[in-house]
């Protein structure tokens, strides 16, 4: 095991919107690594499970952080679903809509399973669930810090971005109702960054955020080293049509900022 553990980590406002996207990040590191179908259709049950009781158990007054982790132990798939509330129930709720079968469904779907915490400590969940080869492992999450009004996705190894990335989008451009042309933009775009994104970032970890708000998709990679973003913009250069999947999208745009360099990409939904 490496001195700096690696993975996928997926942070976002806890709210039953969002468990879609999770399940859909998840399934596509998941399929990516060779996980057979029917153990994606488990891992996307127990998750969705574990993610509802955070939706409705851990903040009663206000949105708080829901934060998903994914990593390898051993031959298994390690999830571990964290809030920072109240905490879950490890009991069925039969009045909200799900299969209704809650902790008791993840321990059976389940090679392993655990659950920690207490009352206002938040609650870990950790499930495993075989897999056969798999090599991330995921550094740890050290506190619930601000809660994002976007999806948050870090990912340590590159070959994982674009699989989770295209998965992601697409349940995005769903809640949006994009096209089906502008969802095919989106994913050629974001396939074409993912290719590159990795040399950005100097601890080889890539972040990025997601939001759909306003009839909108944005995706924001960073923070990168200086000049990155700007490198990254110029690779979507196509020199033997003389242009570049740039106009695939709205608006692309690189910053600075005091954490480092950023790319953004914005589709509209009623865009040609």
């Amino acid at each position: 095991m490496s001195d700096s553990p690696q993975g996928l980590k997926i942070t976002l406002p806890a709210r039953a919107e969002n468990v879609t996207l999770v399940r859909h990040a998840l399934a596509g590191l998941a399929e990516s690594l060779g996980m057979a179908e029917e153990a994606v259709a488990d891992l996307k049950t127990v998750v969705t499970e574990a993610c509802m009781n955070v939706v409705v158990h851990a903040y009663p007054d206000a949105d708080g952080p829901l934060v998903v982790e994914a990593m390898q132990e051993g031959g298994d798939l390690e999830v571990v679903v964290r809030d920072f509330g109240s905490g879950i129930r490890p009991r069925a709720d039969v009045e909200r809509s799900s299969l209704r079968l809650g902790l008791s469904l993840i321990a059976a779907l389940s090679s392993s399973f655990e659950i920690s915490g207490g009352l206002d400590r938040g609650t870990r969940i950790t499930m495993r669930l075989p897999i056969g080869t798999l090599t991330p492992q995921l550094a740890a999450v050290d506190g619930p810090g601000d809660v994002a009004e976007r999806t948050e996705i870090s990912v340590a190894e590159p070959d994982m971005l674009q699989p989770v990335l295209t998965r992601v989008i697409g349940a995005l451009a769903a809640r949006q109702d994009l096209t089906i042309d502008r969802l095919s933009d989106a994913v050629l775009l974001g396939d074409a960054i993912s290719a590159d994104a990795a040399t950005g970032f100097a601890d080889g970890e890539i972040r990025l955020a997601l939001a759909d708000s306003e009839g909108a998709l944005e995706m924001r990679l960073g923070p990168m080293e200086e000049g990155s973003a700007e490198h990254l913009r110029q690779r979507l250069a196509v020199p033997e049509v003389q242009g570049s999947l740039e106009a695939l999208a709205d608006e692309v745009r690189t910053e600075q900022g005091r954490e480092g360099d950023f790319l953004t990409v914005r589709f509209g939904a009623g865009s040609a």
